[in-house]
């Protein structure tokens, strides 16, 4: 009898055409017994560089309510600063409508949009990869529970044939008896 799991990663593979490189994989885990799952996001976190950690961070506090406090407390200090203070000074070094901090926001929004923009793409990167390991998990298990289906079936079979031997033994040893008992009552 041959081993389900070959069986049905032939099977796979007929029906499949061109296994890509996830499904070849697979096959080669399954039939080595091996295991697929493994944490894709450490793997991941683990492969980046340290500009991409900078970027990642950077993103993260760009993206927190902690910027957004600090950025306008600046904001409000500096009006406050060029426009009351300064101002009854005689010596505003930014007067209304503020041309310098409208150029260093612009030089903010123009630095901080390329490093977001980075760090989503490697969070994309990160899902597709998340992506195609959890295809290869639910492969696998599709895959053994199909074997383990196959054994089921195999041994209600044989189960079956078992009980059928046993049948025909029984209606034998029946037949038998019956025919021992009518002989002695012919006999008598």
């Amino acid at each position: 009898m041959s081993d389900p799991i070959e069986e049905l990663t032939a099977k796979f593979l007929r029906t499949c055409g061109e296994a890509g490189e996830s499904e070849q994989r697979v096959v080669d885990r399954l039939t080595k017994r091996l295991h697929i799952s493994r944490n894709t996001s450490q793997e991941f976190e683990e492969s980046l560089s340290v500009g991409q950690r900078l970027a990642d961070r950077i993103a993260i506090f760009g993206g927190s309510w902690t910027f957004i406090l600090i950025f306008l407390s600046v904001l409000l200090a500096w009006i406050v600063l060029n426009t009351l203070i300064l101002t009854q000074l005689g010596k505003p070094f930014d007067p209304y409508p503020y041309v310098f901090l409208n150029l260093i926001l612009s030089m903010l929004a123009a630095l901080q949009a390329p490093v977001i923009m980075m760090s989503q793409n490697r969070h994309a990167a990160k899902d597709r990869a998340a992506a195609e390991h959890d295809y290869e998990v639910n492969l696998k298990s599709e895959l053994e529970i199909l074997a383990l289906h196959q054994k089921i079936d195999i041994l209600r079979e044989q189960q079956w044939a078992d009980l059928v031997a046993l049948q025909h033994e029984q209606i034998q040893l029946l037949t038998q008896l019956l025919e021992a008992r009518s002989g002695a009552q012919s006999a008598a």
